[in-house]
């Protein structure tokens, strides 16, 4: 059976750090700053405790003001300068062409977004479905919300499915469920919860016979990760 690859975008199917990211973060500061009365200090140092607490700042301006998610996600994901902002891995639709079997992007940005970084990509084409922050009705990774949601939606059995992501408490999400696992990154380190670590998403079809391997191991020692 031919796995169903399920994409993070973010850090994974591009690099958001230099451009993207701190963008973002200087419109949810802005955002906060002008809906709850905080200067630009304690705006950004709320944003990011929000972050690390609940894994979106999003997710604690719902839960400690009834912020409207859809406000919030228009207002902080505005990109008058999108297509300079978003850095193309080279021979990524190769890469994503070579690999056998459907593919989903499940990512906790808005669906608007999303959408038009995969265009400026050029591989929205190869995707089936873009399974955004909307479709988790607001339960960003790691959270199960969106997993189990994502899940239904396709009918996918997770032993079917393989998430790569940048994130590593995403994955362990994922391995809980039965899903294997490759984790962008380049550091030395690999969770257990980590079947297949690539620097790159370009590496995945030479690493495909490294996750082959992995997961007939498991099936045959009955090896428990997670």
């Amino acid at each position: 059976m031919k796995p169903v690859w399920i994409f993070d975008l973010d850090n994974t199917l591009h690099n958001a750090t230099p451009h993207i990211f701190p963008h973002i973060n200087r419109s949810m500061t802005a955002y906060l700053q002008q809906h709850l009365g905080l200067d630009e200090q304690s705006a950004s140092e709320l944003r990011v405790h929000y972050w690390h607490r609940y894994g979106a700042t999003l997710s604690g301006m719902m839960k400690h003001h009834g912020t409207d998610p859809e406000h919030f996600l228009w207002h902080t994901h505005q990109f008058p300068g999108l297509p300079q902002m978003v850095l193309r891995e080279p021979h990524l639709r190769h890469a994503l062409k070579n690999l056998p079997g459907r593919k989903l992007v499940f990512s906790n940005a808005p669906q608007r977004y999303a959408r038009a970084v995969l265009k400026l990509l050029r591989v929205d084409d190869l995707f089936d479905d873009v399974f955004a922050i909307e479709q988790a009705c607001y339960r960003p990774k790691p959270q199960m919300t969106g997993f189990m949601r994502l899940l239904r939606k396709h009918r996918l059995n997770p032993a079917q499915c393989v998430m790569v992501e940048d994130s590593a408490e995403n994955l362990q999400a994922a391995k809980r469920l039965g899903m294997r696992t490759v984790w962008v990154d380049a550091t030395p380190r690999s969770p257990a919860y980590v079947d297949v670590k690539i620097r790159s998403v370009r590496e995945l079809p030479r690493a495909l016979s490294r996750l082959i391997q992995s997961e007939l191991k498991r099936e045959r020692y009955g090896v428990k990760t997670g």
